[in-house]
């Protein structure tokens, strides 16, 4: 009763009953693949549940410190307070190392998350209009998310995490003319410097978190604002969402995701050991450790690093060392491709229009090659910086693998994204429902090149019907000056009609492929028209109209009448 009151009481002042019920009303797809964006926010969650605790015993100082503490092997040696705090909160602090290792698995899937969600957006063509804005903030978000992730695997102070920073910084340096200045900027003067951890946990503690916050309720507002994107399917059109609403279907399925994303990364956290700094050592500016390999999200530019020659040059009088080039460029071009590609894909292939459904990773082949050949490059910098591991365990030198990746680095994934191609062509062209049904007439027909574009090919040919799917079709009919179009399974005696019409017959038959893909195509007529009317039922109807006009006015001066009566009877009596 109480709750219900204050309900109440809030809802009478703010009126959100209506917004309520518009979000509560919301229709979410059923397709697994939606929910990679949740794992990345709930494990976004964990991070600041498990990062307010570390916070409470953590000293972000660089200042000397004796430690003391239940590790033996560094009782009595002096350390940072960084350092020093760690190791205690690993050793002494009642489930310290439980909340710290929870917290770097939390970060490690976080970005993992983050960047599967925008590999399914990418080859599935989620970041056309209307959703440009949407991508653009989640690879910002990435972004965000691995400058997070560094400073905070750096912020301990230990000998690895400081050896990484100390490249990091290297790299920084390399920028011509203001290098220096960023490096002193950043760290409050030459590496290593006083300022350092502090500026490193402010980064990680406060300023990246509250953007990254302020980013995830803008994602979240332009999600719950905008229709959501759906695979193409039966009953599915680029005008409505088919799935669970929000509440109750989709919010207990989004419950027990993150109850089960807690779970596993507590276990992760309890059972898997994970950045060891104990056995690392405090850092020492003179010493190093070998081997040593930064989280996998970050190591990608330490193997470009690895692999990239000696070479440096001199521009206008000034030195550009090597460091600059696999270290700024190929990050710098990384991120400003993937800001570019939606602006690009569409000035490329003209197609202005916005889109609900999206594609399939066949549909656009080559779209499916450039992101193939990307990921491909990528694993093999990834798996680069653990040459000297891979090495060892091979039992061959590490130039001479190192001069193999440099090789592999190249030329793996050309082939990849060139395989990729053929493949999405074939399966485009093809009958094939699935890779493993592709023949080799299938391969050859789709290493030929097409008269005209893939998508007007596409568009003139015919689609054959799904094999899985007997009886089914779309027919297309033209309604004076547009076209309209609907979509019947005959042996389900289904019949679905879209309440979109559009000009042109190649509009009304693509709209229908993206609605029902593989399903055949067929020309009618139409829908006969309403017979006419009879001369007794235009005659009923005629003399029903009026009939009903003549009731209302008589209703109404009935009514006036009454009204006039009970005027004057309320008056004083004038007997």
């Amino acid at each position: 009763m109480i709750l219900d009151r204050l309900a109440r009481a809030v809802d009478d002042r703010l009126r959100l009953s209506p917004l309520t019920r518009k979000a509560l009303a919301k229709v979410f797809p059923d397709h697994w693949s939606f929910m990679l964006g949740e794992i990345a926010l709930y494990s976004f969650v964990a991070l600041i549940l498990t990062g307010v605790y570390l916070t409470l015993f953590f000293d972000a100082s660089s200042a000397d410190r004796v430690y003391h503490g239940a590790y033996a092997p560094l009782d009595g040696t002096t350390t940072s307070a960084a350092y020093a705090s760690t190791v205690r909160l690993s050793w002494d602090v009642r489930a310290g190392l439980l909340i710290r290792q929870t917290h770097h698995w939390s970060a490690l899937i976080f970005v993992a998350a983050i960047l599967v969600h925008l590999v399914r957006i990418f080859f599935t063509g989620a970041f056309r209009k209307p959703r440009e804005l949407n991508w653009l903030v989640g690879v910002t978000m990435l972004l965000l998310a691995l400058a997070n992730g560094f400073t905070g695997y750096s912020m301990p102070d230990d000998l690895l995490s400081g050896l990484g920073l100390r490249i990091i910084v290297s790299v920084v340096e390399s920028v011509p003319l203001v290098g220096s200045w960023l490096v002193a900027l950043g760290l409050g003067g030459e590496f290593p410097s006083d300022e350092m951890i502090p500026r490193l946990f402010v980064t990680h503690v406060l300023l990246v978190p509250a953007v990254l916050v302020a980013l995830v309720s803008v994602h979240l507002a332009m999600v719950v604002r905008q229709k959501h994107s759906q695979f193409p399917g039966p009953g599915r059109t680029e005008h409505n969402v088919v799935g669970a609403r929000f509440y109750p279907n989709y919010t207990l399925r989004s419950v027990a995701l993150f109850l089960w994303v807690l779970a596993v990364l507590f276990a992760l956290g309890g059972l898997v050991q994970i950045n060891p700094v104990w056995l690392y050592g405090p850092f020492a500016p003179a010493q190093s450790t070998s081997p040593a390999q930064p989280d996998w999200y970050v190591a990608w530019g330490d193997g470009a690093l690895r692999l990239f020659p000696p070479w440096e040059i001199h521009i206008a009088g000034h030195l550009v060392p090597a460091p600059f080039f696999p270290g700024v460029v190929l990050g710098g071009v990384t991120f400003l491709a993937l800001y570019a590609w939606p602006f690009l894909e569409r000035w490329c292939g003209g197609d202005r229009r916005a889109h609900q459904l999206l594609d399939r990773p066949r549909d656009h082949p080559v779209r499916m090659g450039v992101g193939v050949m990307a990921l491909t490059f990528f694993a093999v910098l990834v798996v680069t910086a653990g040459d000297d591991i891979l090495a060892r365990l091979l039992r061959v030198p590490v130039y001479d693998l190192l001069n193999l990746l440099r090789v592999l680095v190249l030329v793996l994934p050309v082939l990849a994204g060139a395989l990729a191609f053929l493949l999405a062509r074939a399966l485009r062209r093809g009958d094939a429902a699935r890779l493993g049904e592709l023949t080799r007439a299938d391969l050859r027909a789709a290493r030929q090149p097409a008269d005209r574009g893939d998508a007007e090919a596409a568009a003139d040919e015919p689609e054959l019907p799904a094999p899985d799917r007997p009886g089914e079709r779309v027919e297309l009919w033209p309604d004076g000056d547009v076209w309209r179009w609907r979509y019947r399974d005959e042996p389900a005696g289904v019949a679905i009609l879209s309440n979109r019409a559009v000009l042109t017959e190649q509009e009304a038959a693509e709209s229908a492929r993206l609605a029902y893909p593989g399903v055949d195509h067929v020309l009618v007529p139409g829908p006969p028209p309403p017979p006419l009317p009879g001369r007794v039922r235009t005659a009923l109807r005629r003399w029903g109209n009026r009939a009903l006009g003549v009731s209302l006015l008589v209703a109404a001066l009935r009514q006036r009448r009454d009204r006039r009566r009970g005027g004057h009877g309320d008056g004083p009596d004038r007997r």
